[in-house]
């Protein structure tokens, strides 16, 4: 499916927050995806992503994370003084900040014309995979991805600890996990806390392991995982389809 390529502005808190917007060129009603980066923010590898995601038939929304501390427009480069950064600014932002976020993307989508009422999603990569988890508590998702989500158990997100493990118990979506069981940001011990964390919430979820790195979707570094990132994309198109189908 062929798509269109747009960046909106939207305010929050007296602060522009670009969007970039990735929807299917052909007219009609479509799911609306609240599209989450890693600290790098929407660099080529994120923005193809979002279009991917686009051409099976959403209208991809990706919020620049970073935007009350970072020029519009900035890509952090995925070296290692692009990963201070990145996680300085995350680190700088107010978790109450990334929840706001949130629910201006959301109205955003659900003011699109294009969106379908009452469908709507989200899917993010590592801290974007957090704040995907997170997005779960608003009434509107109905879908969550989380690819290789950091720091849910121990609440590190931005300023403070972030209580997203203790509010799992809010999630009405059903949720899809995505982990490389090499990734040393998400061990094993952690990754059980979430999966018992939403089974003892009995919240509908399906969990894809894959021996591979974190980051392992970033088609642009040493730890990309082509096969992985394949299968990882088949999984996520059938979830959502399954969820979006009525």
């Amino acid at each position: 499916m062929q798509i269109t390529k747009r960046n909106v502005e939207l305010r929050v808190d007296n602060s522009l927050m670009r969007v970039y917007v990735a929807a299917p060129k052909t007219a009609g009603l479509y799911p609306g995806i609240v599209f989450y980066s890693d600290i790098y923010q929407l660099g080529a590898p994120i923005i193809r992503l979002a279009n991917y995601l686009a051409g099976y038939g959403y209208i991809v929304a990706a919020p620049e994370l970073f935007h009350r501390i970072e020029p519009i427009g900035l890509v952090i480069e995925p070296d290692d003084l692009g990963r201070m950064r990145g996680n300085d600014d995350a680190r700088r932002t107010a978790i109450a900040d990334y929840d706001a976020d949130c629910r201006t993307v959301i109205e955003f989508l659900k003011a699109e014309s294009g969106v379908c009422p009452g469908k709507i999603g989200t899917l993010g990569f590592c801290i974007g995979g957090h704040l995907a988890f997170r997005a779960a508590f608003m009434s509107e998702i109905k879908a969550s991805v989380c690819c290789y989500p950091t720091g849910i158990p121990s609440g590190k997100l931005g300023q403070g600890v972030a209580d997203t493990i203790d509010r799992v118990t809010e999630i009405k979506a059903q949720m899809l996990l995505v982990f490389g069981t090499l990734d040393p940001h998400i061990p094993e011990h952690d990754r059980q806390s979430i999966i018992k964390a939403l089974e003892s919430a009995n919240i509908p979820h399906k969990v894809l392991l894959y021996e591979a790195e974190h980051t392992f979707m970033r088609d642009d570094g040493y730890r990309y995982d082509s096969v992985a990132t394949t299968f990882a994309w088949a999984e996520i198109v059938t979830f959502l389809e399954h969820i979006f189908a009525n």
